[in-house]
């Protein structure tokens, strides 16, 4: 066989492939996409992403407070409560921003879907500064709003419990950060759009319980970071030295968490590496 036929067979394969599919992966997103600068829709992510996450901030360290100060252990919202209040605020914010921004809201899912080229890396810098300054704004009306309790019950703010390593917490931190990005990779995935066109399930709603699901295991480890912008925000405003002897954890642990998520949705279950090399595409469901 020659090597036209090889190539007219493979554009055929190629052809009957896309007419088969009845879901469009996007292209990959340019690295460095200058051009968005000059967007208005660009700025207008950014100020979604700054006030989702300052709402998102607001709202859950104050329910951490006011669980804090209750006397009684059977009062205020509990442990529970606050994994509800924090996959509740997402689940509602994602829904609210994400036609605008892509509803992130945290720099380390921010961070899996640049690995995946899903954002820029310009878009990607500017979130998670955005990302950063809403956690710090919000964390600051909390302070103002609730002073005394704030400044005596920590603040709201992560680090390593007492009985538990630094290397325990940095695995609790990846590992909650992994759940949470792949929930996001395959919530937010086309070709699981098209499969499963037929079951009516809300991207943000998985997305929220994960972080629910993710605050039950972990909040007795490090009070649950998996998002550095919160971790980062409430250090900012509380400053304890404790706190920020702790923070690399709440970096690196999210960071590689979805470095993990993005390369095991993309690699693994997609195959997008196998997808690159012609001669292997033999299965069309791929």
């Amino acid at each position: 066989m020659s090597k036209l036929e090889v190539s007219e067979e493979g554009q055929a394969v190629e052809e009957q492939q896309q007419i088969r599919r009845d879901y469009v992966d996007p292209p990959p997103t340019p690295l460095l996409d200058l051009a968005e600068l000059k967007r208005w829709s660009f700025y207008r992510a950014l100020i979604a992403e700054f006030v989702a996450t300052l709402l998102f901030l607001y709202v859950t360290v104050a329910t951490v407070i006011g669980h804090k100060k209750q006397s009684d252990a059977c009062d205020g919202v509990g442990l529970l409560g606050i994994a509800w209040a924090f996959g509740g605020m997402i689940f509602i914010l994602v829904y609210c921003s994400a036609g605008i921004s892509g509803g992130h809201i945290n720099p380390a899912v921010t961070f899996g879907l640049f690995l995946a080229r899903k954002v820029s890396l310009v878009r990607a810098a500017a979130y998670i500064v955005a990302q950063c300054l809403g956690a710090i704004s919000g964390v600051g009306l909390v302070k103002a709003f609730m002073r005394h309790h704030y400044n005596t019950l920590g603040g709201g703010a992560n680090f390593v419990v007492s009985g538990y390593s630094k290397g325990t917490s940095l695995g609790a931190e990846i590992i909650g950060t992994f759940v949470l990005v792949y929930t996001v990779f395959s919530a937010t995935d086309p070709k699981r759009s098209a499969r499963d066109s037929h079951v009516p399930v809300l991207a943000p709603l998985p997305i929220g319980f994960a972080v629910f699901m993710v605050h039950l295991a972990t909040i007795p480890i490090t009070g649950t970071g998996i998002n550095p912008a919160r971790s980062f925000g409430a250090a900012v405003v509380f400053n304890n030295e404790k706190v920020w002897n702790d923070q690399w954890i709440f970096w690196v642990g999210p960071f590689v968490g979805a470095l993990a998520a993005a390369a095991y949705h993309q690699f693994v279950l997609r195959a997008s590496t196998v997808k690159a090399l012609g001669p292997f595409r033999s299965n069309p469901s791929n």
